[in-house]
């Protein structure tokens, strides 16, 4: 019997713990109409968003600062002036919080971005969103580059279903949303399964 593997936080004695609302940003990252309905439609989208319109209503009774971020693209999906581009109901902005348009995976490509968490003064970043082997992961990614502390709430994210690389088989959407986790948690962030876990 082989031991269980570790990740690396693991392997160096680290033991990070979740992000609380008290002293970290919520980002909500991509939660748009693209991903709810047609061509990138997600399985399980409608219990994410309900994670995050939950994950929404704790950060606001909590004080905590609200960012969201939305893809932009000149043809084809997220169109700007089209519903697909839209931010979703359940996870739409409410006064106050600023909505960071950005046209590639990576939300700190917005040049406005973190000059925007910096002037919040939190260090600690909690994400959402969609989808989570991409712009989640990317933005989780460059936010660890850049020195912030990174928790996920894994129901309030979900992907879709890719084709396998090099002729292996296709993953399914929970196959890919877990392994993109996995891979996360191995360095880059804490993954709490709901927003009850949160520090």
């Amino acid at each position: 019997m082989t031991d269980a593997p570790k990740t690396l936080l693991e392997l160096a004695g680290a033991t990070p713990a979740p992000a609380s609302l008290n002293d970290a940003t919520l980002v909500v990252i991509d939660a748009q109409n693209e991903y709810v309905r047609g061509p990138l439609t997600l399985p399980g989208v409608g219990p994410a968003l309900g994670a995050i319109a939950d994950l929404l209503a704790q950060a606001r009774a909590a004080g905590a600062p609200i960012v969201h971020l939305a893809h932009r693209a000149p043809d084809g999906v997220f169109v700007e002036g089209t519903e697909g581009a839209e931010i979703a109901p359940q996870a739409a902005p409410l006064d106050g919080e600023t909505v960071f348009l950005k046209e590639l995976p990576n939300g700190f490509t917005n040049p406005d971005f973190r000059p925007a968490l910096e002037r919040l003064g939190r260090k600690n970043l909690i994400l959402a969103g969609f989808m989570t082997h991409m712009c989640v992961d990317s933005t989780a990614r460059a936010a660890v580059d850049l020195g912030y502390g990174v928790t996920i709430v894994e129901n309030a994210t979900a992907s879709r279903a890719l084709p396998g690389a090099v002729g292996k088989p296709s993953r399914s959407a929970q196959e890919v949303h877990d392994g993109a986790l996995a891979g996360l948690a191995d360095l880059f962030a804490v993954v709490v399964p709901d927003a009850s876990k949160l520090g």
